[in-house]
């Protein structure tokens, strides 16, 4: 009985800590949302709510009052004056739009009859003192996704009032106290599914259109899942990626991350981007696994300084070998023996990597013969930038190193090849490498939403880009131009 109480308790501990352990995954990317940016989201808020409810289909009224038979048709709503509407965080909860004492303009034909006469026209009305309070509640879903969860609305319009033209417009003005409140009713159960379906349909379909978990290249993926739901407080909203690379040929092998979680401190801008060591450590591990860090130079790819260098200190080597392969042609395989490693600090941010150089001797139409092996450690400055919605990285040499694996005696040989084989780095590696890591990855926003003005600032262990937000499309065009999902990879 003991044995199994206590088997019983190991187990509930051991379930206690794999969920602290995972509730407690740091993040490798986090963007933080501030009120800044949030005042510039109320313009095209409220753009978009204009033509939501510009949309609103009114049903036909029909009715009897007294003598007077009456049909009401073509409802067209014809101005919107949300003069006063806030947008703003609800902490803990997600969004607020609130509208308060506006007003909307209205028009739509009746068909009246009288006793025997009978009357057509055109009806203006006015509804005053609008007041509409929507709260969005906003979770991450079931992929890792940001979603619009629930949406909570209340309308009211205080006042309505309508102007009747016509020949009998006079007679009737009575009936206007009793169509307008008919109209007010139905004006006021109307509003609130209009918003609910733009929020839960066309917002969240544009949420779609985020990439989640997606491919960079032909190589690698990203993780950009939601780790836990949005962090709502009343200046921002925090949300917490994933931010992990992977390999595609082997997406379940990953890295852990052990990294500093990012910190965000600041608002007066309005976004802010953070990405820690884990980020760029899993990009250069993805790449790593997917064999992509090896290259060969031989031939015209070979600097023919270094060619006459490498041959001369391997003369003897080669005699000894076989005198007939003195004019054979010569090759550097170079091929990075473990993941590169990135470090952030105060001062910028760096990557050392090592690698494996073998020269090679290829005798033609025989297999080659490895002369030297040497490791080769290097270390590089990066630079990171963002364009638009896209994170790029520049690398600079910094530190270059050759020693041999074989003998220390050799190691004391190959110190006139360390400048030349650092010139064949800059002039030729270097800039493949910046060739390739300038397309960049693109960051978790809506297509129409770009970063401008950033600022780069460089803490130990993670770097936080802060800029404002610049908006190429309106909400109504993102949404129609990004109707299906971006295609994920999983």
């Amino acid at each position: 009985m003991t044995s199994c109480l206590l088997s019983f308790l190991l187990l509930l501990l051991s379930s206690l800590g794999s969920s602290i352990m995972a509730a407690a995954e740091p993040a490798g990317c986090k963007i933080r949302i501030t009120d800044k940016g949030l005042e510039m989201l109320k313009s095209e808020t409220l753009k978009f709510v204009e033509e939501e409810l510009s949309n609103i289909s009114m049903p036909e009224m029909k009715g009897k009052e007294g003598r007077f038979q009456y049909t009401i048709t073509d409802v067209k709503i014809t101005e919107l004056n949300l003069t006063h509407a806030d947008l703003k965080f609800i902490p803990e909860v997600g969004l607020l739009f609130d509208v308060q004492n506006s007003s909307i303009s209205l028009s739509f034909n009746r068909r009246i009859l009288y006793w025997f006469f009978f009357d057509t026209g055109n009806i203006n009305a006015a509804a005053e003192g609008v007041n509409i309070n929507t709260a969005v509640d906003l979770i991450r879903d079931e992929e890792g996704r940001l979603k619009i969860n629930n949406i909570t609305c209340d309308a009211k319009i205080t006042k309505m009032s309508a102007k009747f033209s016509g020949t009998l417009g006079r007679v009737y003005d009575f009936l206007a106290r009793f169509l307008t409140t008919g109209m007010r009713f139905l004006l006021n159960q109307q509003i609130c599914p209009a918003l609910n379906h733009a929020a839960l349909v066309q917002v969240n379909s544009l949420l779609e259109t985020i990439p989640v978990r997606t491919e960079v290249d032909k190589y690698v993926g990203i993780d950009y899942s939601l780790i836990t739901d949005p962090v709502v407080t009343s200046r921002s909203l925090d949300m917490h990626f994933r931010g992990m690379f992977f390999d595609l040929s082997h997406n379940n092998v990953t890295l852990d991350n052990l990294a500093v979680d990012p910190v965000l401190p600041e608002y007066d801008r309005m976004v802010y981007l953070a990405l820690s060591e884990f980020f760029f450590d899993s990009g250069m591990f993805a790449y790593y696994t997917a064999g992509i860090f090896q290259m060969d130079i031989v031939n015209e790819k070979m600097p023919k300084d270094l060619e006459m260098l490498l041959r001369t200190t391997y003369f003897g080597a080669i005699m000894m070998l076989n005198p007939a392969l003195v004019d054979a042609p010569l090759s550097l395989q170079i091929a990075v023996n473990a993941p590169p490693k990135t470090s952030i600090k105060t001062s910028g941010a760096t990557v050392v990597m090592t690698a494996i150089v073998k020269v090679m001797v290829l005798p033609p139409g025989l297999p080659t013969v490895q002369l030297s092996s040497m490791t080769m450690e290097t270390k590089f400055n990066a630079k990171v930038s963002i364009r638009g919605k896209r994170l790029a990285v520049h690398a600079d040499l910094r530190r270059f190193k050759i020693f041999s694996n074989q003998s220390a005696l050799e190691s004391l040989a190959l110190i006139p090849l360390q400048a030349p084989l650092k010139t064949m780095l800059q002039m030729s590696v270097v800039p493949l490498i910046n060739n390739w890591t300038k397309r960049g990855v693109r960051i978790p926003l809506a297509d129409g939403m770009d970063f401008v003005e950033d600022v780069v600032e460089y803490h130990n262990g993670y770097i936080v880009i802060g800029a404002n937000l610049h908006f190429t499309k309106g909400l109504r065009e993102m949404m129609s131009t990004e109707t299906e999902p971006r295609t994920s990879t999983v």
